[in-house]
């Protein structure tokens, strides 16, 4: 038997589209994921055998003393910011000399850290299955000042995360695994010797969720879904117990919570993913971090997938969450690799901080100074963060050209660079790009547009917000120097409003759920002449529509992430250069 509700209405989901208001003195800065750090390369040898690459991944961010310290996997350091936009690195290796020469080829330095405010000190400790690391702790870590709490943790634990509480109490979760569960143990504070035995949090249950099956499709039945990442967040006497899963390799790679009235549980799963974003430019958003900003803010920092020359190629991205009337906890990933405004007073987060910049340049025109192999141009515009062009050298000369296709508004521009016969290993110092930007109404005359021709950053997804917006057609890059390999673009993105108007709304938006898989649902629409990409929203009540899936060039979706047990409401945007659709329909899977 199917099951199939149309209904068409001319309101908004909860997550809709809109600018943020911006102070009329002080320009309200923006950023766009993923975030622009100096992503250090796969330090491990056997892992880079496709080829040399930058990746991190597992990242948490604390609010330390006003500022924002982020640390992620074999960075052989962290960075700290002031602001969320500008992050500056902190060489270190936490692995002591001592481990490092009796694990010969040891090179997980700081692998899926645990990073924790107590007291006035900030704590770190990396995932190990051994008894001999330490915790490590600092007063000031901006001077990378740090001292060890103790010279081992005895317990142990992989993918770890320390919480404490409101009582002064502190609890360690950990675990990584598909077939064993979560576990968390109270911990005393000054020895950090857990006080009893760990005990069982949580387990995938992949039969009635749809999203803790393994697999880019959520459809592969050798592997059982991965659960991985805890991390707590207490709110209004309430615990939120945040995990991992169910694969860093896929586009749904994303969060879950699971919610309890004590921090050792019991704990019951919420039905929905807390952070989720399989569409888009670049896809996931799974073993991460929940912090606060300075106004209170609740943000969160996960991990993006790329997975092209090793599985564990990976990005970082941070979303607005929060926790709406009713205490139900969300990330608001709609817009996720669009430019969004980074924080500067308190905020509802149900609200997009999207700054309604399009996208300018999907799919269009390209043209190019070289071609390596079949690394071709059209890559740099087709919205996939996994494929790319190369130049056939890093030159300097070298250029990519794209045509917006009319004379549009220009406000942002994203460049991320891909890694193509990359030579380095681990984490590099003193590395740059450099490059100049120009733009065009007719293609014939040209002015810079950004001049990065003396920079001496490592910017490997630059992106440049414009002091003024500019009319252009026509925007090039060329590239003057490159830290390493080819010069080779993934993403060549240019954001701002077209000239035109806004699409149409989607007339039809039909949703297909079976009896024989209440997990998965078959979404189908009718197109939209004047749209190239569909925001869908879905959640399991009407006004709480937390999660977001942006489908680019389609008329189908095939949403596999159910709980069998719910009732699921969705709705659907229609998306081009000079907009979003004003109407959006709505449709219900029971």
């Amino acid at each position: 038997m199917i099951k199939n509700l149309f209904i068409a209405l001319a309101v908004g989901a909860v997550c809709t589209t809109g600018s943020t208001a911006v102070n009329a003195q002080t320009k309200q800065k923006t950023y766009c994921n993923p975030i622009n750090v100096d992503y250090g390369y796969c330090p491990i040898p056997n892992f880079t055998q496709w080829g040399k690459h930058r990746a991190t991944a597992d990242p948490v961010i604390v609010n330390y003393k006003g500022d924002y310290y982020l640390f992620s996997t074999n960075q052989w350091g962290y960075w700290w910011s002031s602001d969320m936009l500008n992050w500056n690195f902190v060489f270190r290796h936490f692995l002591t000399p001592e481990l490092t020469k009796k694990y010969s080829g040891l090179y997980d330095d700081l692998c899926a850290p645990a990073a924790w405010v107590q007291g006035d000190t900030l704590m770190v400790f990396g995932s190990t299955y051994t008894s001999e690391f330490p915790i490590w702790m600092s007063t000031d870590p901006k001077a990378n000042k740090w001292d060890k709490a103790i010279s081992n943790l005895e317990i142990g634990g992989w993918d770890p995360a320390f919480f404490t509480d409101d009582d002064g109490k502190l609890y360690m979760y950990n675990g990584s695994s598909n077939v064993y569960p979560l576990y968390g143990v109270e911990m005393n504070r000054k020895t950090f010797q857990p006080i009893g035995t760990r005990k069982e949090m949580l387990l995938t249950d992949d039969r009635r969720y749809g999203w803790h099956r393994f697999g880019e499709h959520m459809d592969n039945t050798f592997l059982k879904g991965f659960m991985e990442g805890a991390w707590m967040t207490k709110h209004n006497n309430k615990y939120y117990l945040q995990w991992g899963g169910p694969g860093t390799e896929f586009s749904g790679y994303a969060d879950g919570v699971a919610t309890s009235d004590s921090p050792l549980g019991p704990f019951v799963h919420e039905s929905l993913p807390l952070s989720y974003k399989p569409g888009g430019f670049a896809r996931g958003a799974g073993h991460g971090a929940t912090f606060q900003d300075k106004w209170n803010n609740y943000w969160h920092v996960s991990t993006m997938v790329i997975s092209v020359k090793n599985n564990f190629e990976r990005r970082i991205g941070i979303w607005p969450a929060g926790f709406d009337k009713d205490g139900t906890m969300y990330t608001n990933t709609a817009w996720g690799d669009y430019p969004h405004y980074t924080p500067s007073e308190q905020a509802d987060h149900l609200k997009s901080q999207f700054t309604g910049w399009m996208l300018l340049n999907y799919n269009k025109p390209i043209q190019v100074s070289s071609t390596l192999g079949g690394f071709y141009a059209n890559n740099a515009v087709d919205e996939n963060i996994k494929t790319y062009w190369s130049a056939k050298s890093a030159n300097k000369g070298e250029w990519i050209q794209t045509d917006l296709g009319e004379v549009s508004t220009v406000n942002a521009i994203q460049i991320n660079y891909a890694d193509q016969d990359v030579e380095f290993l681990g984490k590099q110092q003193g590395t740059y790009h450099q490059y100049k930007v120009y733009y065009s109404t007719d293609g014939k005359s040209w002015k810079t547009l950004i001049d990065k021709s003396q920079n001496k950053k490592d910017v490997p997804h630059d992106y440049v917000e414009l002091d003024q917006p500019v009319k252009a057609r026509f925007i090039k890059l060329e590239n003057i120097h490159m830290p390493t390999g080819k010069f080779a673009i993934s993403g060549l993105r240019v954001f701002g409003l077209g000239s035109g108007s806004k699409p149409d709304a989607v007339n039809q938006f039909i949703v297909l759920r079976t009896e024989a898989d209440k997990r998965s649902a078959w979404l189908k629409w009718e197109p939209v002449d004047n749209a190239y990409a569909y925001n869908i929203y879905v959640g399991t009540s009407p006004d709480k529509l937390y999660n977001c899936i942006m489908v680019h060039n389609a008329s189908e979706y095939y949403y596999k992430a159910m709980d069998k047990d719910k009732t699921y409401y969705f709705a659907i945007e229609a998306i081009n250069e000079n907009g979003v659709s004003l109407q959006q329909t709505k449709a219900k899977a029971e």
